[in-house]
């Protein structure tokens, strides 16, 4: 009896060994309410670099504008499902919006109807929740969900703030941009406060960097500091490379693989799987 309990607890154990494991990605809203700091290109290129590393990647556009849409080479004019129809449609579900992508990550993408989007949802019974209700059954599909904001601090971007383990925020290094910064920290501490408990800031991504410049060193210097957050490295370079990665619908990654902008978006992805890692228990 002894040898025959020991043999069937070896086999339970053997098939607990085989069963895959259970993934249950981190969601990532990248934002600032600030427009022109690279928000979309951020998240096409992290996106990018998470899926050379191996990882399944979601991206979300949240954005009306539907820049990460077309900068991954899908037209909104041709969508037919979209975040839109997610968040303001009864029994339209996230994974009906998916479409594949030719840098190795799956997008949910946007139109511009989603313009309207939060009108609708003003009058709803936990309006906040909406866009977590739709991503959480995705979690055990994916690693990473990167959530692309719109510059705004309306109803969309509280939905991202509380569907997400966390938030990316992209800072151009000049002086300005602090001021964007501590609007969204101060958003940020509402919805923990209040919404989502849980909430991590994963750092501040300084972009647009010119290393020549002294102002913009001054500033990358002075805002891990001013903020007493983490600031992502290395400095996302400014150059034209990101620029021609939108009309061949592509990352820089795969337009300009050896650029110095996507070594160091490779380098920040490298750097923040661990964290990623830290929140799965």
């Amino acid at each position: 009896m002894t040898q025959a309990r020991h043999d069937r607890k070896q086999d339970e154990s053997r098939e607990q060994d085989e069963r895959p494991v259970t993934r249950l990605g981190t969601i990532v809203a990248v934002a600032n309410q600030k427009g022109g700091v690279a928000k979309t290109t951020s998240v096409a290129s992290l996106g990018a670099a998470f899926a050379e590393l191996g990882k399944r990647v979601l991206l979300v556009d949240l954005d009306a504008q539907a820049c990460l849409t077309f900068s991954l080479g899908v037209d909104p004019e041709a969508v037919q499902v979209s975040i839109n129809e997610v968040l303001v449609e009864r029994g339209v579900s996230a994974r009906d919006a998916i479409v594949q992508c030719a840098d190795g990550v799956d997008l949910i993408p946007s139109v511009i109807d989603l313009a309207g989007a939060e009108a609708q949802l003003l009058p709803r019974p936990g309006r906040e929740y909406v866009l977590r209700s739709a991503l959480e059954p995705l979690r055990h599909d994916y690693d990473v969900i990167l959530v692309d904001c719109s510059p705004s601090l309306g109803v969309l971007t509280l939905n991202a703030l509380t569907a997400a383990q966390g938030v990316i925020i992209p800072m151009v290094c000049e002086m300005l941009s602090h001021r964007g910064v501590g609007q969204l920290l101060d958003t940020v501490a509402d919805v923990k406060a209040i919404l989502n408990p849980d909430l991590k800031v994963f750092g501040i991504l300084p972009t647009l960097y010119d290393g020549r410049s002294k102002h913009a060193r001054a500033v990358l210097a002075d805002v891990g500091q001013r903020y007493g957050l983490p600031v992502l490295s290395p400095p996302i370079p400014k150059t034209v490379r990101f620029a021609e990665a939108p009309a061949l619908g592509r990352s820089i990654l795969a337009t300009s693989r050896s650029s110095k902008g996507a070594t160091a978006y490779r380098d920040v992805a490298g750097s923040l799987l661990p964290h990623f890692a830290a929140l799965r228990r």
